[in-house]
């Protein structure tokens, strides 16, 4: 659901340095010409990596569709359509222990800043729409179709909610946290409250 470091480095130096400078002064108080000027480029080549300020706290988002679908369709047809979900999900957010700091300052702003929370409304129908298509080629059916796009809506519960709580508990496994939120999700929430991590 979330971002990672982009192959491009171009790209990956302008999101990291507006990070940085959005964890130093804040989001709002940061202006892309500020960004332009660490960077060491003009306002108009930030503006040809991202449409927005608010797209650089994502980075490279369709990267991360990217890595998401093809872990998806990893998957074998005996792998039943919760487990192929989980597993893509895990596995697409798993990175290097040196790109983490970076990921928890994305995730921090996403959640508490009220102009990207808005803005996650586009990015998190994106990564929705990808699960709904892989559940509705399992199930024979349209996207758009309920049974899919209950599953799309499901599957990014769990992940808001693992990662909220990565972000909240510093002390604690990214990939734990989404585990978790999956194993309850995928055992319909039988489990009981003081066993969910």
């Amino acid at each position: 659901m979330t971002t990672g470091r982009p192959p491009s480095t171009t790209h990956d130096q302008i999101a990291s340095v507006a990070l940085d400078l959005f964890a130093r002064r804040g989001f709002e108080a940061t202006t892309v010409e500020e960004i332009a000027a660490a960077v060491g480029v003009g306002r108009r080549t930030i503006f040809h990596y991202f449409p927005s300020k608010n797209d650089m706290v994502w980075g490279n988002f369709d990267w991360v569709l990217d890595r998401l679908r093809t872990h998806l369709e990893e998957s074998d047809e005996e792998t039943s359509l919760i487990d192929a979900v989980r597993r893509a999900a895990l596995l697409s957010n798993r990175y290097p222990a040196e790109q983490l700091p970076e990921l928890r300052i994305r995730m921090t702003l996403i959640t508490s800043v009220p102009a990207l929370q808005a803005h996650s409304m586009l990015r998190y129908a994106a990564w929705r729409q990808v699960i709904a298509e892989f559940a509705a080629e399992r199930l024979g059916v349209a996207p758009n179709e309920i049974a899919p796009q209950t599953i799309a809506h499901a599957a990014l519960g769990a992940s808001t909610a693992g990662f909220t709580r990565w972000v909240e508990h510093p002390e604690e496994d990214l990939d734990g946290c989404l585990e978790t939120a999956y194993r309850l999700l995928a055992e319909g929430f039988a489990t009981p409250a003081g066993d969910q991590g």
